[in-house]
């Protein structure tokens, strides 16, 4: 599993081995999302090495100390330590915008990385109209850098079912638009293809 850093905060990139055509696209869509995430300009090599590395120290001294203790904690794949750090941060402060995003991407990053990724992709494609299998694919669509595939697939289960089922789909594509970021020109357009399904 490859995760990006965006802002200090971890973001799903991929699974797998992936040849380097799509590993470029992945990185050309990374660089884009954090771009729209305000994370711009480029380090020089040269004065970060010159620095003796105290750039990097500087950086990681600015995130707030349960921001750091989460980073920590998905280095270390502890998953249920993460969310704890990030969960205390919104409790702290419920309009920590970074701690949500980061709390989204740590529960998916949980629920995907037991899945195998072949079992899914087959359940998906035999039983279009099972949620569970449905969902799971697009988790799987969005740790793999196929977020507009993964949007889609829920919203047109969200056209194909009803009652419980249906609140549950739209839940989940809610939350997955945490993990995108509300800033993702991709979850604008998702939104208003939901709200379209919806009414």
């Amino acid at each position: 599993m490859v995760i990006g850093l965006v802002g200090g905060q971890p973001m799903p990139f991929y699974l797998g081995v992936q040849p380097m055509s799509q590993v470029d696209q992945l990185l050309d869509q990374f660089l884009q999302a954090a771009v729209t995430n305000g994370v711009t300009g480029r380090v020089e090599l040269a004065d970060a090495d010159a620095a003796g590395g105290e750039a990097d120290e500087d950086a990681e001294a600015e995130l707030p100390p349960l921001h750091q203790a989460a980073y920590d904690a998905v280095e270390r794949g502890d998953w249920t330590a993460a969310q704890q750090a990030y969960e205390q941060a919104l409790r702290e402060d419920a309009g920590d915008e970074q701690a949500r995003l980061g709390l989204a991407q740590v529960q998916l990053l949980e629920r995907t990385s037991r899945m195998d990724l072949t079992a899914v992709r087959q359940a998906a494609a035999d039983r279009p109209t099972d949620v569970q299998a449905q969902l799971d694919a697009a988790d799987l669509d969005v740790v793999g850098g196929h977020v507009e595939d993964a949007f889609v697939r829920l919203v047109d289960l969200v056209r194909a079912t009803t009652g419980e089922d249906r609140d549950r789909v739209r839940t989940h594509l809610l939350g997955l638009f945490d993990v995108v970021g509300s800033s993702d020109p991709r979850v604008g357009k998702a939104r208003s293809a939901l709200m379209s399904a919806l009414f």
